[in-house]
């Protein structure tokens, strides 16, 4: 081995460890030896005996085409990038090596090594082991795993906050909707303009299904009654809990007398099906008023309820198991022979 092929072959060698993107060329630009992790990138086959400039494109300094005039941007920053895909940019440094018109040229990702890493499976021991770059990739690394663990977490608590919303807002026992979420949209459904109707339904002979068989009985029951309600009303609609067998529905946009009359008397119909409990049958019904936004100039939470209420009141007097639409009629009727029912004397219902 001459001392020329000892020298070269001992600085390739240092190179290796510390510059491992570096070229070397030879005196006609090619390329007499290249670090491991840039030969790592070229997939095109060994780099070695290729022309530098037909292996690379050279967008900044331009118009350099032999090794002269590369020769001649030595010092100067290099922008340039793999003629072959994924093309990833690199910068680069030329310095003139030990020999007669040798040059040497140091790459590096710049701030593609993000790129640089993902598409070429680079790993630290691709990189120079002072090479920051490797910290870099460690720090950004640490980052995306604190994202994504702040990301996780926060997912989390949303979640917690949505269920701790929906539990704030639903009936334990029955699934439903509870009394502040009524309120809660039938106050956005007042300041709104578009019309609904509003139903209170009351059970029938609730009071002695738990008198004679039980509590349990009794829960049995509501939650049943539930199910009918939700099956025969549709998604939008709204039906909640308000009492211990009261219940409030809500029907956006829907004011047809003929299809809440279906409706009501559909739900009752069902309701007087006895229910099984235990070898037991739990018979019930239901008195329903309902009330219309589109009746009132100004409507009220208050005006509706206590209008229903009054519908609900003359169900009842008709033999129960009946459904009954507001009108002033009602209320001058009732007002005066009325008992304690619904929201303001649960407790002294008989049934």
């Amino acid at each position: 081995m001459t001392q020329r092929t000892k020298n070269s072959a001992d600085l390739d060698t240092v190179l290796d460890v510390l510059c491992p993107m570096h070229v070397t060329l030879d005196a006609t630009g090619h390329i007499r030896h290249a670090g491991p992790t840039l030969q790592k990138l070229y997939t095109e086959g060994d780099l070695i005996g290729r022309r530098f400039l037909e292996v690379f494109e050279l967008n900044r300094p331009r118009a350099i085409a032999t090794m002269t005039e590369l020769l001649s941007v030595c010092g100067v920053k290099l922008h340039l990038q793999f003629r072959n895909a994924p093309r990833t940019g690199l910068k680069g440094i030329l310095v003139v090596g030990p020999e007669p018109d040798e040059a040497i040229i140091n790459l590096s990702f710049g701030i593609s090594i993000l790129d640089g890493v993902r598409d070429y499976a680079l790993t630290s021991a691709d990189f120079a082991a002072t090479d920051l770059t490797v910290e870099m990739l460690y720090l950004i690394e640490a980052k995306s795993a604190a994202m994504e663990a702040s990301r996780t977490l926060n997912l989390r608590l949303q979640g917690a906050m949505i269920a701790a919303e929906e539990q704030a807002f639903t009936d334990t026992l029955t699934g439903l909707k509870n009394r502040r979420a009524m309120d809660h949209v039938l106050s956005r459904m007042l300041g709104s303009d578009e019309p609904f109707a509003l139903m209170h339904l009351d059970l029938d002979f609730f009071k002695a299904v738990n008198d004679t068989l039980g509590h349990a009985a009794g829960d049995h029951v509501l939650q049943k009654v539930a199910r009918i309600m939700v099956d025969e009303t549709r998604d939008v609609d709204t039906i909640s809990r308000v009492g211990g067998d009261e219940f409030v529905l809500i029907f956006p946009g829907l004011t047809d007398h003929a299809t809440l009359e279906r409706v009501a008397l559909r739900v009752i119909s069902l309701l007087e099906e006895p229910i099984p409990f235990e070898g037991a049958m739990c018979k019930i019904s239901a008195s329903i008023g309902t009330v219309l936004s589109s009746d009132y100039d100004d409507p009220t939470a208050e005006q509706l309820f206590a209008d229903a209420d009054v519908a609900l009141y003359a169900s009842k007097h008709a033999g129960r198991a009946c459904h009954r639409f507001y009108v002033d009629e009602l209320r001058d009727n009732v007002q005066n022979t009325k008992p304690p029912t619904g929201r303001d004397a649960h407790q002294a219902k008989a049934g």
